[in-house]
């Protein structure tokens, strides 16, 4: 009458048990790239919302300047005749390409068409900003 495992057995148990984990980490880890992705889009969004409405309830103008891994939220000071840093945020694990800085003016509309690609290893979207002010996302 054998009580308890052998040393064997627990060798072996150890090591599908590690098996297991190992393939479930490399799971994981293949998806932050999509996570990261999704988070900086869905940011990006809400920061061209945010610059829209506040440029309307507060009767100034606002931009949304984008560089390569983040963007900066400024706002036009009349009294000064010039271009004031509202807020700067940096997106992690992303790159952003622009054609055009969205300005939108206190009637809710841009100055301008602006198509914005956030993308990184694992796929791009496509966030453009029409001259009405509505603001699209598509994955590419």
């Amino acid at each position: 009458m054998r009580k308890g495992f052998t040393l064997l057995e627990m060798a072996v148990g150890l090591m599908i048990l590690a098996m297991l984990i190992y393939m479930a980490a490399t799971s994981f880890l293949n998806l932050a790239p999509k996570y990261r992705l999704e988070k900086a889009v869905w940011e990006l969004c809400s920061a061209l919302q945010s610059a829209k409405y506040r440029s309307i309830f507060e009767g100034v103008s606002v931009r949304v300047k984008l560089y390569s891994a983040s963007y900066a939220v400024e706002k036009y000071r009349e009294d000064l005749k010039q271009w004031a840093l509202h807020e700067k945020h940096s997106l992690e694990g992303v790159k952003v390409e622009a054609n055009n800085a969205p300005l939108f003016t206190p009637d809710g509309m841009t100055s301008g068409l602006a198509t914005i690609t956030v993308s990184n290893s694992w796929g791009a979207y496509k966030i453009t900003v029409a001259i009405t002010g509505r603001i699209k996302t598509t994955r590419l």
